[in-house]
């Protein structure tokens, strides 16, 4: 049962960030493994969403639940597909001077006992990169200076 969380600082605003995760119908444009994406229903508060996820010779879908608390959390919650389950959790805090301190939580389980191994030896990496390249797209789509700090990460097994 792979868990992460961290936290990382951007000089972007609460609201910035907010909509840069919400808009899940473009993830397939940045995120790595992200190949096709279905929006299934999408209002104010809530998408539902189906993420065609393609690594080598694996390719799955799988349909999750955004519940939007504009502009401070999003929790994403697994529907169906290949995992046992997922939650996943954003919060943003503004920082007093127009920054955002993100809190990034993720927690799920394959079905398969053989995905959950497979999954445990290249998790850190992946999320590394995933988060890495959330950042990068606020960095194309907010910034006009290129500093990009990370403040602290943490992770839990």
């Amino acid at each position: 049962m792979p868990r992460h969380s961290e936290t990382r600082h951007l000089p972007y605003t609460p609201e910035q960030l907010f909509d840069l995760v919400a808009d899940v119908r473009r993830y397939a444009e940045f995120l790595p493994w992200v190949v096709a994406v279905r929006i299934r229903s999408d209002s104010e508060s809530e998408t539902v969403a189906d993420l065609a996820v393609g690594f080598r010779a694996l390719k799955e879908t799988f349909t999750s639940r955004v519940i939007k608390r504009r502009p401070h959390e999003l929790e994403i919650d697994y529907v169906e597909g290949p995992l046992k389950y997922l939650h996943n959790n954003w919060k943003f805090e503004s920082d007093g001077q127009g920054g955002t301190n993100i809190h990034f939580s993720v927690d799920f389980a394959f079905k398969s006992r053989m995905f959950e191994l497979l999954a445990g030896q290249m998790f850190d990496r992946a999320l590394r990169k995933m988060i890495g390249a959330f950042c990068d797209r606020a960095h194309a789509l907010y910034s006009v200076d290129p500093g990009i700090s990370s403040s602290s990460a943490h992770k839990a097994a």
